[in-house]
């Protein structure tokens, strides 16, 4: 009896080092993630400008821009040619040439508006998109995406192991960074902001903000029947699709806007 005793102690002993060192390796590889992650997370403006611009670049490079004598590029243009900056950030504006109707904003203030969305969309309606996507470059939302992105995405190895340097960035790393910037999502709360902050912007530029609200209907009707990011991005249930319509509508009523002819392009 004493030595199944003593074997079984000496079983146990060998039980809890062998956790003991599993806990202390687990451990180890917690600490070395966590610090990867604080590097990412303390990335510069510097380097996270950079990293837009490449990812930007990278998808000005992979997909079909039209050439400036395009129609679409010279009716983007002239609904554009005034809107030089939002909130101290300069814009530039392109148009892809793709089926999908989307449009989204980058950190540094580049637009881009799909063709798709173009072809269903009146100036003002297009304008509208354009101010809402906008706002969430004036409220830091894009870049707080981008920078989570930056952290948890395919990127985020070899950012943190490039010791406080901005990393060289493979083709596929480039491709997933490009799609957190077309497919990114946000909050209720940070859709709200949006309306907000575009309203403010088409205002100031001397744009009538009823178009945001005629562009939210449209893209609410689309839901379903077509394929479109952007119903996606924006509309995460109807309830909530109508108070923001419902919200712009009156501010834009009460501000003394009137509302332009849906069908006018």
């Amino acid at each position: 009896m004493k030595n199944i005793a003593m074997k079984f102690f000496a079983a146990m002993a060998f039980l809890m080092v062998a956790v003991s060192a599993n806990a202390q390796f687990n451990f180890g590889k917690v600490a070395s993630a966590a610090k990867k992650g604080v590097q990412a997370l303390t990335i510069s403006d510097a380097d996270m400008a950079a990293y837009v611009k490449e990812s930007v670049d990278w998808m000005d490079k992979n997909n079909k821009v039209p050439g400036e004598n395009d129609p679409y590029t010279v009716r983007l243009r002239k609904l554009t040619e005034n809107l030089k900056d939002a909130d101290g950030i300069p814009l530039n504006f392109k148009v892809y040439d793709v089926i999908d109707v989307n449009a989204f904003a980058c950190p540094d203030g580049s637009v881009r508006v799909f063709s798709s969305l173009m072809d269903i969309m009146s100036d003002e309606e297009l304008l509208g998109v354009i101010g809402h996507e906008i706002g969430h470059v004036t409220k830091r939302h894009s870049k707080n995406g981008f920078k989570q992105q930056l952290l948890t995405g395919a990127a985020k190895d070899a950012i943190a192991s490039a010791g406080g340097k901005a990393a060289q960035l493979t083709e596929s790393q480039l491709g997933s960074l490009g799609e957190s910037l077309i497919g990114a999502k946000y909050s209720q709360k940070q859709e709200n902001e949006a309306d907000d902050a575009g309203y403010d912007f088409l205002v100031a530029n001397g744009i009538n903000p009823w178009g945001m609200v005629m562009a939210f209907e449209k893209l609410q009707n689309l839901e379903g029947n077509v394929k479109s990011n952007m119903v996606q991005k924006m509309f995460s249930s109807h309830p909530e699709t109508a108070k923001r319509i419902k919200r712009m509508s009156e501010r834009a009523a009460k501000d003394g806007y009137t509302r332009p002819e849906s069908d006018k392009k």
